[in-house]
C-alpha cells in the first residue's frame, strides 16, 4: 500500500483537494481519497506540486515514430502528406524500434491510454505487451468508390491481427468516398465501433468538396488516383460526412484547424457521441496555424488532447500539448484542461471504468505536475510519473 499527498490533488471527480492524500495499493488501484490531514505519518510520499490522474491521448500514429525530424515544417498538408507516402518506407527492424522507444516514452511522460491509428498489423505485438492500454483504429483510405467494399474486407482482416482494444475507422474527407463511409456505416450497425477521423486540416479540403476543385486534384493526378467517382458536395466536409457517420457510435474530430463556427453549431444536430480532439503542435508543424479556439467553447461536445505523429511533432507529449492549449487559451483553468488531457480521452475510448479520474477502484496512474506559473501550465510545468 502506498500513500501520496500534495499542495493539490485534482482527482476530476469534484474540486481539487488541498493537501488531500491518495491511498493506493501495490498496483495503483485507488484504496481512498481523503481531506484527511496527518502532519507527521512517515508513510506518506508528500510532493510539492498537484498530482493528476494518467493522460489519455487521444490521437497517435505509433508506427510512423521512425519519421521524427524527416518530414520538413509548416509546407502545409498536402506537401506534408507526400512526404509521408514517399518517407514512410523503413525495415521492420527500424520501424519496431522506434515504436518500443516512443511507447516507454509516452508511459515515461505520464500518458496510461493512447488511441493509436493504425495502416499496418505491425504495432500489434507492442500494444499487446505495453504498460499502456491502447486502442487501435484501422484506419481506411480510398478515394474510389468501386473499391470501398475490398477496402473494408482488407480492414476487417487487419483488425484480426491484433488482441487489443480495435475499431474501424476511415482517415480523413480527402482520402475517402462516400461509399467507403456507407460501408462503414453498415459494417458498425448494432457493434461497438468507435470512429476517429481527420476533420478540416487544411482550407483545401472544403474546397474540394464545395467546388470539386482545387490543389488536391493535382494532388491525386500526381498519385495516378482515380477521381471520376468523387462528386462535388456544395458544402463543407463535416457538414457533409457528419450525416452519414454510424449513429450511437462515439466519434472523434480530430486537428479541426479550419473548422468554422457554423460547422461547430453544425454538431448539434447529431445523435452521435462527438467528441473533439486538439492537437495544436502537428498543427503547427503541418500548417502553422491553429484552430480558432473561441469557436469549441459553444460547444457542449467534451474536448480530448492527441499527440498526432512524430512525422509531425517533436515529441508525443500530453503535457506539451497542454502548454501550447493554455498560452493560447489562457484563461482556461486547469481543471478544465486536465478533464481535456485525463477523463474525456478515457470516456472516448471507453476506458473510464479504470482510467481518467482518481476514485476508488480505479487504477488512473498518477502523475505530478511542478512548476505551475499561479495554479496554470506554463513553459517550465514538468510531469513525473508517480504510479
Amino acid at each position: 500500500m502506498r500513500r501520496f499527498s500534495a499542495d493539490l490533488i485534482y482527482t476530476l471527480e469534484g474540486d481539487a483537494i488541498p493537501h488531500g492524500i491518495v491511498i493506493t495499493d501495490d498496483n495503483g488501484k485507488i484504496l481512498n481519497v481523503t481531506e484527511e490531514r496527518i502532519a507527521f505519518d512517515p508513510n506518506i510520499e508528500r510532493y510539492k506540486g498537484v498530482i493528476v490522474p494518467g493522460f489519455i491521448n487521444a490521437h497517435c500514429h505509433l508506427e510512423l515514430s521512425h519519421l521524427h525530424g524527416k518530414i520538413a515544417q509548416k509546407t502545409g498538408l498536402i506537401n506534408f502528406i507526400k512526404e509521408v507516402i514517399f518517407t514512410r518506407g523503413g525495415s521492420q527492424e527500424e520501424i519496431t524500434e522506434a515504436m518500443l522507444q516512443q511507447d516507454e516514452a509516452m508511459w515515461n511522460a505520464g500518458i496510461v491510454a493512447v488511441g493509436d491509428i493504425s495502416n499496418q498489423t505491425i504495432s500489434a505485438d507492442i500494444k499487446s505487451k505495453s504498460k499502456i492500454r491502447y486502442h487501435t483504429f484501422i484506419e481506411m483510405v480510398g478515394f474510389d468508390a468501386n473499391k470501398a467494399k475490398e477496402i473494408l474486407n482488407d480492414a476487417i482482416v487487419k483488425k484480426s491481427a491484433f488482441d487489443t482494444s480495435t475499431s474501424i475507422t476511415v482517415h480523413a474527407p480527402y482520402s475517402i468516398s462516400m461509399e467507403l463511409v456507407k460501408q462503414l456505416k453498415a459494417y458498425s450497425k448494432g457493434i461497438n465501433n468507435k470512429i476517429s477521423w481527420h476533420s478540416q486540416e487544411c482550407d483545401e479540403e472544403d474546397e474540394l468538396y464545395k467546388t470539386r476543385s482545387g490543389p488536391f486534384f493535382q494532388f491525386y493526378k500526381d498519385l495516378n488516383i482515380n477521381t471520376d467517382t468523387f462528386a462535388i458536395k456544395a458544402k463543407s466536409t463535416l457538414q457533409a460526412l457528419l450525416p452519414f457517420m454510424p449513429k450511437k457510435q462515439n466519434i472523434l474530430l480530430v486537428h479541426n484547424t479550419y473548422t468554422c463556427f457554423k460547422d461547430v453549431f453544425f454538431t448539434k444536430r447529431f445523435e452521435q457521441n462527438i467528441y473533439w480532439c486538439f492537437c495544436p503542435n502537428a498543427n503547427l508543424y503541418i500548417e502553422n496555424k491553429l484552430p480558432t479556439f473561441e469557436f469549441f467553447k459553444h460547444s457542449a461536445l467534451p474536448i480530448t488532447i492527441g499527440t498526432d505523429s512524430l512525422a509531425s511533432n517533436h515529441s508525443l507529449s500530453v503535457l506539451e500539448e497542454m502548454k501550447v492549449l493554455q498560452k493560447n487559451i489562457p484563461n482556461l483553468s486547469l481543471n478544465e484542461l486536465l478533464k481535456w488531457a485525463c477523463i474525456n480521452g478515457a470516456k472516448f475510448l471507453g476506458f473510464d471504468a479504470d482510467l481518467g479520474s482518481i476514485a476508488v477502484g480505479k487504477k488512473p496512474g498518477l502523475n505530478l505536475l511542478t512548476g505551475l506559473e499561479n495554479g496554470f501550465i506554463g513553459k517550465n510545468t514538468q510531469v513525473k510519473k508517480l504510479i
